[in-house]
């Protein structure tokens, strides 16, 4: 038995299988027709079935019913409540990044801020978009609430 180290190294026997190479000749066993049978779709250069196709059975996507409207270009926020804010300093510029470095936000994207809770200090709030309430509390706290593009 020899020694085994990084020079000799080789998969374990039966471990790699050589690949199938089909349509040469009728020793190999999968001469003439490849592997495909005889006529069909099968059989054809490009004739596989679609995902979802069940033989001609009406397929699940289909059959199942269809309700309401997903709009493609939606635009989903990231909430914050302005009670979250006073975890930050009187006159400080609060925005995404700074939620974000602060785990008030977790994901990437749009921001938004939400009315509910209090606030007690002025911040220069910045965000995709407020709530009513959310701006006007910001503002009664001596602080503004600027809206990002």
């Amino acid at each position: 038995m020899e020694l085994l180290d990084l020079s000799n190294l080789r998969p374990a026997k039966g471990a790699r299988k050589a690949r199938k190479r089909i349509g040469r000749g009728p020793g190999s066993g999968t001469g003439k027709t490849s592997g495909k049978g005889h006529k069909g779709k099968g059989a054809r250069s490009g004739g596989n079935t679609p995902p979802g196709y069940e033989g001609g059975q009406m397929p699940l996507q289909r059959r199942l019913p269809k309700r309401g409207f997903k709009p493609i270009a939606r635009t989903t926020y990231a909430i914050v409540n302005v009670g979250r804010l006073a975890a930050f300093d009187a006159g400080t510029e609060v925005g995404p990044d700074q939620l974000r470095a602060r785990g008030l936000v977790r994901r990437r994207g749009d921001v938004k801020i939400l009315g509910e809770g209090a606030l007690d200090r002025a911040l220069t709030v910045q965000a995709h978009a407020f709530s009513d309430k959310a701006r006007s509390t910001i503002e009664a706290a001596g602080g503004r609430a600027v809206v990002l593009e």
